[in-house]
């Protein structure tokens, strides 16, 4: 399993706040499946990020293009595999 660093950059406030429970309920399930380690926002109200954990850059493509802030053309997103080092305990 591979690490993904996806950047949800804000393209129309209003749409993203419209959006946001169903954003956050779609990333739920996604961490219910062990799909996500990790979200937020950026405090500058820029946007946010994820990081998703996939097989590949493709799966990870078609898991951001569900997420209904993107849908909604709320944000836009830029995909990068990453190699995490961390001390934390990953979930299985």
């Amino acid at each position: 399993m591979k690490s993904y660093v996806v950047f949800l950059k804000m393209l129309d406030p209003q749409k993203s706040e419209e959006y946001r429970q169903q954003h956050l309920d779609f990333l739920s399930q996604k961490r219910k499946e062990k799909k996500v380690f990790a979200n937020g926002k950026f405090l500058d109200g820029s946007g946010g990020m994820v990081i998703y954990m996939a097989n590949s850059e493709e799966e990870v493509r078609n898991m951001v293009t569900e997420d209904p802030l993107i849908n909604e053309k709320a944000r836009d997103f830029e995909i990068y595999e990453w190699e995490m080092v961390t001390n934390a305990i990953i979930p299985d």
